[in-house]
């Protein structure tokens, strides 16, 4: 199962109280006060790890709590610290408040970690409070509480390139042939119900990540089919790449739907508009594929690529010239 959104709350762990402690001691008539500072509670750490993929694991588990401070003792002991819980996410996660729906960290490169709920500070024991004028205090206080907040955790796949089109356009068989992806492939609507992912490798100083998006349909940017839950999943790709399928199954008209597929993506982010985007005619076996791919390239003025996965027509070009459009992307 892929779940890329989950609610969790964390509380961490209360610092441990001060000790209120005198020395006693055979042969110390003036022992004075001994009391110890309390342990710091336990802080919950949010970090990004390369090699996990989804957030899952934390769709079972809703509360995280950090173990609580060590009391102080005597002989001016302080109190063991408590542990810090650290919950493992895929990079491209975002912490959002729950409660007020800000944006507290952006979790993007592996190793990226932030202090999501911080332990509480340990109290003073009575030692702290000796002076010149108070010589026997019996003053201590106790540790703070730790904090209390509850984080939406939303993941974005990080991808270079983002596979967007009609159901059944030919996304995951394409994300197939060229990475070693084995997404579920089948003849049916909605075949892909999360993102998958796959590296494109050219060669070896040339490679690039590639994410297959579930199927878009018109009025996914409001709520409707599957594609409205993974939209922003395509926020963070270099480039996008439009495929196009050249019958569809159900008798709409290609360009038709390459026009309503393009209006969902700016509907949704008007900034995906302006990304650099290929368009690709799929299964160039189709008799009228080529027709198609004309028709396009005259509606939008660019180049459109015809490819077919069955049979490798296409596929090395269309990899040359998505990884020349990543390099341009990125000087400009």
């Amino acid at each position: 199962m892929f779940v890329d959104r989950v609610t969790i709350e964390l509380i961490a762990g209360k610092g441990g109280d001060g000790c209120l402690s005198f020395r006693r001691e055979k042969y110390v008539p003036r022992g004075g006060p001994d009391g110890g500072d309390g342990g710091d509670g336990g802080s919950i750490h949010i970090m990004a790890e390369a090699g996990v993929d989804s957030l899952t694991a934390l769709s079972h588990r809703k509360f995280w709590k950090a173990d609580r401070g060590h009391h102080g003792s005597g002989s001016n002991r302080r109190g063991k610290d408590g542990k810090d819980v650290i919950i493992k996410v895929p990079p491209g996660t975002i912490i959002v408040d729950a409660e007020h729906g800000f944006v507290i960290k952006d979790l993007v490169e592996d190793g990226d970690s932030f202090v999501a709920a911080k332990g509480g500070k340990g109290g003073k024991g009575n030692a702290r409070f000796k002076s010149s004028v108070n010589q026997v205090p019996r003053e201590w206080t106790p540790g703070d509480d730790g904090e209390v907040r509850k984080v939406n955790l939303e993941l974005k796949v990080i991808a270079d390139v983002g596979l967007v089109g009609k159901p059944n356009a030919g996304k995951s068989t394409l994300l197939s042939r060229v990475t070693k992806a084995t997404p579920q492939i089948a003849d049916y609507p909605f075949t892909t119900k999360f993102p998958n992912l796959g590296r494109v490798v050219l060669d070896w100083e040339r490679s690039f990540i590639m994410a297959d998006i579930p199927g878009l349909i018109e009025g996914a940017s409001e709520g409707v089919g599957l594609g409205h839950e993974f939209l922003r999943h395509i926020e963070r790709a270099g480039i996008l790449v439009h495929l196009v399928e050249p019958q569809p199954m159900d008798g709409a008209d290609p360009l038709e739907n390459y026009r309503a597929i393009s209006e969902e993506l700016v509907q949704y982010n008007e900034q995906l508009g302006q990304r650099p985007q290929l368009v690709v005619v799929t299964k160039a076996e189709i008799p009228g594929a080529e027709e198609i791919r004309d028709q396009l390239a005259e509606q939008t003025g660019e180049q459109v690529f015809l490819i077919s996965s069955v049979t490798g027509q296409g596929l090395n070009e269309l990899s040359n010239s998505i990884f020349q459009s990543l390099e341009q992307a990125q000087q400009s």
